[in-house]
């Protein structure tokens, strides 16, 4: 029988991950793709990055935007045969991403950006400005093809607010934020 080779990039994600030892059940079935209602935006099915992982692959995982495209809905946690902590081991790989920079090859800081911008703002997301904006400054042609329409058409249905709502009491969330930032050390 040969010897198990070590995989400290599984073994990384699997302290880092809250029931992390469950990673290794996983019989790839595919249960959590399936799933998933963002899936068809991401690159890697959540099967296929575990199975990455697995393979000792960091750079495959993380420069994935699966980790980014993941929208917490726990669809895929809740689903699992195994009980896989599939979110919680994306908010680990999130977390591994920007602690070691791979996060700034991704898109997802200037998302990020976008949104957080809106809710310092506005104290909640503007749907069509994070968009649009997202949309027209990193892939300006696609976004007039593949998402002017839709836009148009939830518009047109009363289904996305045109201009952003400002919540009550805004001052006092932006002292929550501000208070988060100087804690958190950001700036």
């Amino acid at each position: 029988m040969p010897l198990a080779t070590a995989n400290p990039f599984l073994e990384q994600v699997m302290a880092g991950t809250p029931d992390g030892r469950k990673l290794r059940d996983c019989i790839q079935c595919g249960t959590c793709g399936g799933s998933c209602p963002n899936g068809a935006e991401m690159d890697l099915t959540p099967r296929e990055l575990l199975a990455w992982i697995n393979a000792g692959d960091r750079e495959v995982v993380l420069s994935s935007n699966t980790i980014w495209q993941c929208v917490s809905c726990y669809s895929c946690t809740s689903r699992c045969p195994q009980e896989v902590p599939i979110t919680d081991l994306i908010y680990t790989l999130k977390r591994i991403a920007i602690r070691e920079g791979a996060a700034q090859r991704t898109e997802a800081p200037a998302l990020a950006k976008i949104f957080s911008g809106y809710v310092d703002r506005y104290g909640r997301s503007f749907e069509l400005g994070l968009a649009s904006r997202y949309y027209l400054s990193h892939r300006p042609v696609s976004a007039a093809l593949k998402m002017g329409g839709l836009g148009f058409s939830l518009a047109r249905r009363g289904r996305v607010s045109l201009t952003p709502d400002r919540i009550r009491d805004l001052d006092q969330l932006q002292a929550i934020l501000a208070k988060a930032r100087q804690t958190g050390g950001e700036g």
